[in-house]
């Protein structure tokens, strides 16, 4: 499978809890295979919690323009013998 193209979604500059609210929207709507870049204004726990719940794998760095960068993406379901 080719490496997705993530999407990305700045929420730097919003009140909480609407970067919370719009990233669980955005990654709610993610389709198999696809990727999605959430940038926060600090490193999201709550959110994080979200992710390991629903399961979801993903990625946290420190993002160059301040913040955080929150990489998810969906897998293609399990393996299969």
């Amino acid at each position: 499978m080719d490496n997705p193209t993530p999407n990305f979604l700045d929420l730097r500059d919003l009140p909480a809890p609407e970067p919370l609210l719009r990233a669980l929207a955005a990654v709610d709507a993610l389709a198999v295979g696809a990727m999605l870049c959430v940038l926060t204004p600090m490193r999201p726990e709550p959110l994080l919690e979200h992710l390991r719940l629903r399961r979801l794998a993903h990625s946290v760095a420190a993002h160059e323009g301040g913040g955080c960068a929150v990489t998810v993406w969906t897998e293609d379901g399990p393996a299969v013998d």
